[in-house]
């Protein structure tokens, strides 16, 4: 089967500071993420090539067709190399602000406004138990943008939902800098979202 890599972050570990400290990005990238690529790896190499060779995002939306006794690691390995491939690239150097017309108008029709939203978003992310994920997501059922949080590397794909931006929790994800301090690197992280990637999700969601 062909293997995963880990891959890339499309800037240097520092380019994010002051808001995310460059050591906590070239530790969550390089072992952490490696971690869940080398663990998707591992659950793949016992299943049947139809399952080795399929989209990981068709394999998180359909994990009932993963052997019972890998698809908790499918799931949470598979879950956790997309999360992150889509983490890195929902952020960039001197980002934040609003968005765009495209994901603003979805967002405003959902929520009222984008202050609601990001209240909503934050609170709710902030709240989350233990490990997780908050987030923005394309519900093609409903053909309308929608906030959740997810467990652990729970992917959205697992509920038929299309993940747009999402932001790590887990401790891993802040604690060098932010120590307990959960509410300041959720509300940090709002200022180096790419925006324009993330409409970008939305545009092929709705394609």
């Amino acid at each position: 089967m062909a293997k995963y890599e880990l891959p890339k972050v499309p800037y240097a570990y520092d380019a994010l500071e002051p808001h995310i400290d460059a050591r906590t990005m070239e530790i969550h990238h390089t072992k952490h993420h490696q971690a869940y690529t080398d663990g998707l790896n591992n659950a793949l190499a016992t299943q049947s090539p139809e399952i080795q060779n399929m989209e990981l995002t068709k394999l998180l939306a359909n994990l009932d067709k993963v052997a019972e006794n890998v698809r908790g690691a499918v799931n949470f390995h598979g879950g956790g190399y997309e999360n992150h491939a889509l983490f890195w690239n929902s952020m960039k150097p001197n980002g934040g602000g609003k968005p765009g017309s495209g994901i603003l108008d979805a967002i405003n029709s959902v929520f009222g406004n984008f202050d609601s939203f990001k209240e909503k978003f934050t609170k709710d992310t902030i709240a989350i138990q233990g490990s997780g994920w908050g987030w923005l997501t394309y519900n093609p059922q409903g053909k309308k943008v929608e906030f959740t949080t997810m467990p652990n590397q729970t992917s959205p794909r697992t509920k038929g939902l299309v993940p747009l931006l999402g932001l790590d929790v887990w401790e891993h994800a802040y604690y060098l800098k932010y120590q307990n301090r959960r509410a300041d690197y959720v509300n940090a992280w709002w200022n180096v979202i790419n925006w324009d990637e993330v409409d970008n999700r939305l545009s092929k969601a709705k394609s």
